[in-house]
């Protein structure tokens, strides 16, 4: 018999509560892209027949295995990331209270953090993108939780014994993870950007053909297509300045032939030859043969120095460097992994927020090895 039975119900606890947090991640993660309300409607719905779920369908974890990962009423599958989120954001929960248990608060801190990687992670996974108002949600948090729980920002280090109580300490390490890692990261982007942010093609004889396409659907965007390759019109033009360069042989405004030899494309309008000027929203079509092509490309997005700085403003800035180190590391096995070629966009955020969470639970553990070994501490 088990003489402490609260060391296993406390636990058990962490992940119910943390499954259900799971549960109502997973409304943020497909409403907010889409510009929903969370709370509007206020009944979750089946994204295929739209019926309301009610409460007693709506259990964590349960309720897919129940149904079978299918719609009670239409019978539609249920993606497996629904139950993911959940077990992750549990088993997460779980890890958070074995890690910093009470009575310190810095567990709350932790959670807090764990829901908003998990959020983050996962839209960014979905559609590319990194949601800047829970990154700065984190920030805030984070820097209350450095003065108010300082244990969290200084795991690993020879104070964090010393700090389960307020400290303006803490709060220091905190703004110095922050700046680290948005600011050194944001050099980084800037510096690539400098050097690779442009793509440069030539074509010989009669070039190839290009053309700006049409959305096919509610949930498509303007595409450029250079022969068979198309580009979603927010993966080239992330900036005002970003723009498209072509040196044409042959161009067909509305199927008219132009007479013009450098078009540039801009994220609402084209300009032939440094001159003319034609918005976009009054072309109904535009097409022709190019010699030269200059396409901007982002090294990485633009959010993903704010989401390490928030990760450091949580965790320290040593957490900062271990976390993009280990990011890259990530990162690359997952192209490995899933094949994916070189020059194919891949989010760098849920890279950023393992790193984030490899530090925490084991990870400083590491650092703190390897700094004794290099005679460093």
């Amino acid at each position: 018999m088990n003489e402490h039975p609260e060391l296993l119900v406390w636990p058990m606890m962490a992940f119910l509560f943390g499954a259900t947090i799971g549960s109502f991640l997973n409304v943020v993660i497909y409403r907010v892209p889409l510009g929903l309300g969370v709370s509007d409607p206020k009944r979750s719905f089946c994204p295929h027949c739209k019926n309301d779920i009610p409460w007693y369908r709506n259990l964590p974890i349960l309720t897919w295995l129940i149904q079978r990962g299918k719609c009670a009423e239409c019978a539609a599958p249920i993606a497996f990331r629904y139950v993911f989120v959940e077990l992750v954001t549990g088993l997460l929960f779980v890890a958070a209270w074995k890690t910093l248990p009470t009575p310190y608060p810095a567990v709350f801190f932790l959670m807090a953090l764990c829901v908003l990687l998990v959020v983050i992670s996962f839209i960014d996974t979905e559609h590319m993108i990194i949601p800047m108002n829970f990154v700065y949600a984190g920030v805030v948090i984070a820097l209350i939780g450095g003065v108010v729980a300082p244990s969290l920002v200084f795991l690993g280090s020879a104070e964090a014994s010393d700090l389960s109580v307020p400290s303006w300490a803490g709060g220091g390490q905190a703004v110095l993870g922050l700046l680290l890692g948005w600011l050194g990261l944001g050099a980084v982007v800037l510096i690539g950007k400098f050097f690779y942010g442009e793509r440069r093609m030539e074509f010989e004889d009669e070039g190839e053909v290009w053309n700006l396409r049409e959305p096919q659907s509610e949930t498509e965007e303007l595409r450029f297509v250079l022969g068979d390759e198309e580009t979603d019109w927010s993966d080239i033009f992330h900036r005002k300045k970003d723009r498209i360069e072509l040196d044409v042989r042959e161009l067909l405004l509305d199927g008219e032939r132009v007479e013009a030899k450098r078009v540039v494309v801009l994220d609402d309008r084209i300009v032939l030859d440094d001159s003319e000027v034609r918005m976009i929203r009054e072309i109904q079509s535009v097409e022709g043969r190019a010699e030269r092509v200059v396409i901007p490309r982002e090294v990485m997005g633009g959010g993903d120095p704010p989401l390490l700085g928030m990760i450091g403003a949580f965790l320290g800035w040593q957490a900062v460097l271990f976390s993009l180190f280990s990011a890259g590391v990530y990162t690359l096995l997952a192209a490995f992994l899933g094949r994916v070629g070189f020059g194919r966009p891949l989010p760098f955020g849920p890279f950023l927020a393992l790193g984030g969470l490899s530090w925490v639970f084991g990870g400083w553990k590491l650092w703190e090895m390897y700094l004794a070994y290099a005679g460093l501490r």
